[in-house]
C-alpha cells in the first residue's frame, strides 16, 4: 500500500473520535506500518472553521497530530497548479488540494468522501 494522506474528516476522527473511522481505516492507521501524512490544507481548513465557530477542535490538535506520528505535507507550486486544473468533480478547494497532493506524491487518500475517487486517486475507507 502506498503512503497515506488523511482528508480533514479522517484526521479529526483519528485524533478525537476514532470510532467514526471505518474499521479498515482504523486498523491501517493504528498499525503504523504505512506512513501517513496530513496536508497543511487540512490544518488551514480546520483553523478557518474553528475561527468562524463552525467547528470545535481541541487546543492541542497539533500535539495530537504529532503524537499520532502523522507527517506534515506542505503545499508546493506543483500542487497548487494541479489543484486548479482538476475537473470540477468536487467544489471544496481543500479537498481539491488533497487530491492534487495525492496525485502528485503517489499517496492513498483516507476518506469516506466517494467524490474523491472520481479523480482516479486510490482511497482507503
Amino acid at each position: 500500500m502506498s503512503p497515506l494522506l488523511l482528508d480533514t474528516h479522517a484526521l479529526l476522527w483519528s485524533v478525537g473520535e476514532e470510532e467514526r473511522l471505518s474499521p479498515n481505516a482504523h486498523d491501517v492507521l493504528s498499525a503504523g506500518v504505512v506512513p501517513a501524512y496530513v496536508s497543511v490544507a487540512s490544518i488551514w481548513e480546520i483553523a478557518i472553521k474553528r475561527a468562524s465557530g463552525k467547528l470545535k477542535v481541541p487546543d492541542n490538535l497539533l500535539e495530537k497530530v504529532t503524537a499520532a506520528r502523522f507527517g506534515e505535507l506542505g503545499i508546493t507550486f506543483e500542487h497548487a497548479l494541479l489543484a486548479g486544473a482538476l475537473p470540477p468533480h468536487h467544489a471544496d478547494p481543500f479537498d481539491r488540494m488533497i487530491v492534487a497532493q495525492a496525485r502528485s506524491e503517489g499517496l492513498t487518500v483516507v476518506t469516506r468522501d466517494e467524490r474523491i475517487s472520481a479523480y482516479g486517486v486510490p482511497t482507503l475507507w
